[in-house]
Parts: C-alpha cells; structure tokens; sequence
C-alpha cells in the first residue's frame, strides 16, 4: 500500500494509443496527497483520437460478430483480475485523486461487481425477443439489439476507476468498442483498467485510451464517436448535448447534483448522524450524490446539529494509503479554492460554522477540513451551488412537506437520502422527490450499489441512465424484423380480393376478444 512506482507508470504510459507517444510533449500527473510531481502523461491531439476510433472501428465489427457469451467471458475474467489487482488500483486511485482508502476500495470493488452483473445478465437482456405482430399466427415479430459502433467515453477525475470501467463493460458487452479520455488529473487509473481489460482477453483496439484536453480530445470524441457517454459538470454536459443533438447520435451524461438528506422527528439520531456523516463526506465530498443538503425536522435539528458537528470534528484527516483515514485530500489546488470560497462568502453574510471551515495545509497543499454550516441562506453561494466538496448546511424545518418542499426547489435531481421513523414513510417521502435515486438509511451506497436498477438525474443532473437493463440497451439499436406468413395485408391467396376486403372489419372485430388484443 503505497504510491505507485516508476516502473507502473512507465509500463501503463507504453498502453496510451498514440503511436509515438514517446516524441509527444508531455504534462505532469502529481500525486494529490503532496501535490508532488509524480510522473507525466503524453498529451494527445485530434489526430490521435481519429486514429484510435479508425481502429475501434475495424476491431469493434470482430468483437459484434462474437456471441454475447464469448464477450460475458471477457469481462469475467476482467472482474476477476480486478478483484486480484485491488490493492494496486486502489494504490493508483489514492494517488491521483488523494481519496481515503476505504473510498478507492469503494469504486475498485465496484468496478468488479459492475462487470460481473453485465456479464450475467447480458446475454439474456441483448438476446432477440419474440413480440406480438400485426397479424396473431401469422406476422412473426423479432426484436434484436445492433451495437452502436464506437462509444466515446469522456470520464471525470472523482472516480477514475469506476467511471473509467463502469460505463465501459456495458457498452463492451452490448458488442461496442470504446475510445475513452480519461481526465488529466487521473489517466493512469484509465490506463490500469486498459491493462487488465487486455490481459482478460480484449483487443486493445476496443478500449483505447487518448489522453489529453478535453478541449481537444473531448470535442474529437464529440466529432466522431457514434454514441457519446460524459460524466462531470451540467454546464459542460449541456454542451456535450448540443454537439450529439446536431450530429444526431445518442447521448448520456450523469451531471452535477445538489443533493438533499431529509431526517424526521422519528428517525434514529444516532443512525442518521452516522449515515450523514458517510453521505457528506465520501471521497472528500466530491461525489455527483454525495449529500450536500441536510434539512431536520424541528423537535431534533438541536441534537442532530450537536451530535452531527460532534462527529465531523472528530474525523480523521490524514494522508495515508491504508485504512487508517476517514477522509483524504481533496484532487486539486482548484478544488480547494472552490470549497474555501463557499465558505468564506457563507460566513460573511452570517452562516455559522459547527464544524471544519478551514484548510489543513499542514497535511498537504489539497486538504481541507469536513464542514458543518448553519444559517445559509439564499443568499450564499453554496445554497443553491453545487460545492463538490467537504462542505454541507443543516437547514431546520417544521414539518415533512416543507422539507420536501424545500429538497425539491432546486433544478438538480440526482440523489436524496431519507432518514424517518419507519421505512414506510421515508418510501412515502422518497416517493414526492424529484431525483434519479433515493437512499433510505443510508446516502448514496444502497442504490449505486444495487446494479440491476437504473441510476441517473433528473433536470440537470443528467440525461439516459447507467446500471439495470437501461444501462446496457442505450449502446444499442434495436432492429425489428417481421415476417409476414399465409395471411398479407393483400389478402389470402385463392380469396379474391373483393371477398377479402370486405372481411377485414369483421376480422378486426374478431381481434377484440383475442387473449391480449
């Protein structure tokens, strides 16, 4: 458990699909922990992305012509090899994104039961399905699924395991190839995954990693791919939407989220502090559904706020590649800048702090303490705006309606989490938010986690879903094909045609009572 070595970095910059990757200028990678220069990474151009989606291309019709199963194979073994290789994923994911180690384990291992689950259930969900025809007996009526062709990836720094991998074995498996661009700030998580994708069997033409600015990179993406999937800001994923839109190809995107934690007068305190205290704070707070809002209900807002402000401040912060952590770093320099900006203008304009509120250059030049506010209002910055960071406001409220009253004024809808007396009532006030997920008893875990169900924004928290059966059928087309037998809609041969007319109303009739009609 410990920064990755020289040696990894230059076997995974060998995998970079640029063919002279060696000549190429290059950009630093630090490590988030020191903010240490760490290794570099060749930057790719316009060109390199063409080539490597020329390539997908040529390989992804090999890869479509073998049968689901033969691809399930691939990312078995793919699953596999991840669980094998955890610690050195994780090692890579601390690294880059300066998370605690329990949260890279998070997404490697997610990574992990992320394939397995397409892996089992794609065959069955791409297989062709009988549907009913035009005519009952005599139109036979089959629905296929047609890959897209190359899917063009464009993940986010936060998670660059999971979001690198997650969206990418079920586009593999639905028979696509994939040219990805991973973030500057974290290509060689991307790289590792390439790694072991090839070692479990896949051509490395079908996972192609470019890395480079998405100014560049990204819009090449957005020029050639045949499908395009984006993790990361609203406002460059409404971009990204206009791009495909006019290119009329599909799109999907998980976007940013203001997201909102509802605890009720019945709800367990003790529970729902513990809970909090995970929603808000995971990966440093830099996570598209993280908690960011808590709204408590009168009669316990006082002892929530206490015992809540109790923990934070007793959480450990801490450079460190193992377990010992709660929290880590944040990713940036940038990142850090954002969060004490948030809270400089909060308690300037009379938010109180319970809890953090301050940078801990001590640890490092990205760290900042977990923060509790109180008293924000609307006019703050970090009311309505997404921070992405340690930072969250307890906001007491008379009643449940208001609570969600007030979750739901927002034109975020990503997560939410609900902590009440019974879960038939948080499923009751889960049921009137408008998000993508909501977590009972817990923050984000409990849906992410469940990969047969879909998971998505609404408003602009993002467009199309990944997870469940929809996240693997939006990288495919479907194709009907219909075969019509005996009876045509010119009629039956050796019926003359007048006859035949004049029977198809009482037919239609007839139709009414058939079993399904």
């Amino acid at each position: 458990m410990a920064k990755p070595t020289t040696a990894t970095f230059e076997r995974l910059a060998r995998l970079v699909a640029i063919d002279d990757a060696d000549a190429r200028p290059t950009r630093p990678v630090l490590e988030a922990f020191s903010g240490d220069e760490m290794t570099t990474i060749p930057i790719g151009t316009a060109d390199d992305l063409n080539v490597a989606v020329q390539r997908a291309r040529a390989a992804q019709t090999r890869w479509a012509a073998l049968a689901p199963k033969e691809r399930a194979n691939v990312l078995v073994r793919f699953a596999a090899l991840v669980f094998s290789h955890r610690d050195e994923l994780m090692d890579m994911a601390q690294a880059e994104t300066g998370k605690a180690r329990a949260y890279a384990q998070e997404e490697v291992l997610d990574v992990a039961l992320t394939a397995r689950h397409y892996a089992k259930v794609g065959p069955k969900v791409l297989s062709a399905k009988r549907v009913k025809g035009m005519i009952p007996g005599a139109t036979d009526v089959r629905v296929r699924y047609q890959p897209k062709g190359v899917v063009g990836i464009i993940s986010p720094w936060n998670y660059p395991v999971t979001l690198a991998a997650s969206d990418a074995v079920a586009a593999l498996m639905a028979g696509n190839a994939v040219v990805i661009k991973p973030d500057s700030q974290t290509p060689y998580c991307a790289l590792a995954v390439a790694e072991l994708l090839y070692q479990a069997g896949l051509e490395p033409e079908l996972f192609a990693v470019v890395p480079g600015p998405g100014s560049v990179v990204g819009q090449a993406i957005a020029e050639t791919a045949d499908y395009l999937m984006f993790t990361g800001s609203s406002q460059t994923g409404a971009t990204l939407a206009e791009q495909a839109g006019r290119r009329l190809i599909g799109f999907s995107a998980e976007l940013g989220g203001k997201n909102p934690m509802i605890v009720t007068e019945g709800a367990d305190i003790d529970r729902a502090v513990e809970g909090a205290a995970r929603a808000c704070y995971s990966n440093s707070g830099q996570l598209c559904i993280a908690i960011e809002r808590l709204y408590v209900e009168k009669p316990v807002a006082d002892e929530f706020s206490r015992k809540f402000a109790a923990k934070v401040s007793s959480m450990k912060v801490a450079p460190a590649y193992d377990f010992g952590s709660d929290m880590g770093s944040l990713a940036s320099a940038a990142q850090v800048d954002v969060i004490d900006e948030h809270v400089t203008d909060a308690t300037s304009k009379g938010a109180t702090v319970l809890a953090g509120g301050k940078r801990l250059d001590d640890l490092g030049p990205f760290f900042y303490a977990p923060t509790v506010l109180s008293g924000v209002n609307e006019h703050m910055t970090c009311f309505a705006t997404e921070t992405f960071g340690p930072l969250v406001s307890i906001y007491e409220v008379d009643s449940v309606d208001e609570a969600i009253k007030l979750a739901n004024d927002t034109d975020y809808g990503l997560n939410a989490s609900v902590f009440a007396g019974d879960s038939a009532q948080a499923r009751e006030i889960g049921a009137q938010l408008r998000v993508g997920t909501v977590n009972i008893n817990e923050g984000y875990a409990a849906a992410w986690g469940s990969t047969a169900a879909p998971m998505g924004g609404m408003g602009i928290s993002g467009v199309g879903r990944r997870h469940g059966n929809e996240g693997i059928l939006k990288y495919t087309e479907p194709q009907t094909i219909a075969t019509q037998r005996v009876i045509g809609i010119d009629g039956i041969r050796g019926v003359p045609r007048k006859l035949f007319l004049k029977l198809v109303p009482t037919s239609m009739k007839a139709l009414r009572f058939l079993p399904g009609r």
